[in-house]
């Protein structure tokens, strides 16, 4: 008898953890092959509870670096907490080259006119949704000004939703000799 409680204590719990968000994230890591010679315009990945971060190929700096875009959108009432701080560009799939410097981190809701930001000094704790719009706008520059190789790999920092830790896309990029520019790739 003591047994089956035990039993039924246990599974009630887990039923109910089966009972949130079912998400599962797709293509973790962008690039399609190992050449990743297809140029690629732009790069969206959700998160659960409709976050989202998306990139644009980057801005190709005269001494072999770059600096790169990602915007955040956390609908209204959300928040997603990073895990870390640091935005890794590494070898494809291997070692860390360097970590991306912030040139500005902002925010605004849709519905606020462009030149209407809040700029923020470092990569904050947690993305927090304003209560004025639908969605909450959170858009960071980076620059890498070291030099990079004709391909790698670039992981913003995952996230903590709703007490859920889950795992960020890693974008692809590529050096593309007849656009003399570096650019998202798979």
């Amino acid at each position: 008898m003591r047994l089956r409680y035990v039993a039924s204590s246990l599974a009630l719990p887990l039923l109910l953890s089966a009972c949130g968000d079912s998400y599962t994230p797709v293509d973790v890591y962008m690039a399609k092959t190992p050449e990743c010679k297809e140029w690629q315009e732009g790069s969206r990945f959700e998160l659960p509870r409709g976050i989202s971060v998306s990139t644009t190929p980057p801005v190709t700096l005269p001494d072999g670096g770059a600096e790169f875009t990602f915007v955040y959108l956390v609908p209204r009432g959300e928040r997603a907490l990073f895990q870390t701080r640091d935005y890794n560009v590494t070898q494809p799939k291997g070692a860390l080259i360097a970590t991306g410097k912030l040139v500005t981190f902002y925010q605004r809701t849709t519905n606020s006119p462009a030149e209407i930001v809040e700029s923020i000094p470092k990569v904050p704790d947690m993305l927090i949704a304003g209560a004025t719009g639908a969605e909450t706008i959170w858009r960071v520059r980076l620059r890498v000004t070291e030099k990079l190789p004709e391909r790698f790999d670039l992981t913003p920092p995952a996230f903590e939703i709703a007490l859920h830790k889950y795992p960020m896309r890693t974008f692809t990029y590529r050096y593309f000799a007849d656009r003399k520019a570096y650019g998202l790739c798979r």
